[in-house]
C-alpha cells in the first residue's frame, strides 16, 4: 500500500532528508513496509514514552493500530486527536483521522478533516487528494 518513504512523508509533512534523520521514523517505516503492525506499534510506544510531545509519533501510532488486526478505535482516535492537539496543521493526522472516521461510517466527520486539509494546502496536497479519494470510494461502496 505505502512505500516506506511515502509513509514518512504523509505522516509528518517532513522532507525526506529530515525524516531520514529520525531513527524512530526509519525503523517504523521499515516495519510498516513489511506490514508488521505489532513491531511498528512497539517502536512507537517506546518512542512516545520518551517523547510524548511528538505529533508524528502519535499520528503513526494511531495509523499502525488502525491498520492492524482488530483495531482499538478509541485508542486510534486518542492518538490522532493528540497529534492534532500538538500540531493542528498536521496534514497526515487530518488525512488519517478522516480515514478512521470512514471506517466507522462517519462521512461527515471525514469531510470536516477534508475541509481542514483544503485550508491547509495552498495547492491540493497528497493528503487532501488521498482523503478525497477515500471519501469518494466510501460513497461509491455505500450506494
Amino acid at each position: 500500500m505505502f512505500a516506506a518513504p511515502s509513509l514518512v512523508l504523509a505522516a509528518g509533512d517532513a522532507t525526506p532528508a529530515a525524516a531520514a534523520k529520525d531513527p524512530v521514523l526509519e525503523r517504523v517505516s521499515t516495519a510498516t513496509a513489511r506490514k508488521d503492525w505489532p513491531a511498528a506499534q512497539g517502536i512507537l510506544r517506546e518512542a512516545l514514552a520518551s517523547n510524548p510531545g511528538n505529533p508524528d509519533y502519535h499520528n503513526l501510532y494511531a495509523y499502525t493500530i488502525r491498520k492492524g488486526a482488530n483495531p482499538d478505535m478509541s485508542l486510534v482516535f486518542k492518538h490522532y486527536n493528540e497529534a492534532l492537539r500538538l500540531d493542528p496543521k498536521h496534514r497526515g493526522a487530518h488525512e488519517y483521522i478522516g480515514e478512521a472516521y470512514l471506517m466507522l461510517g462517519k462521512v461527515a466527520k471525514a469531510k470536516e478533516h477534508l475541509g481542514a486539509l483544503d485550508k491547509l494546502c495552498f495547492f491540493p496536497c497528497e493528503e487532501f487528494k488521498d482523503l478525497k479519494r477515500s471519501i469518494s470510494d466510501h460513497d461509491a461502496k455505500s450506494k
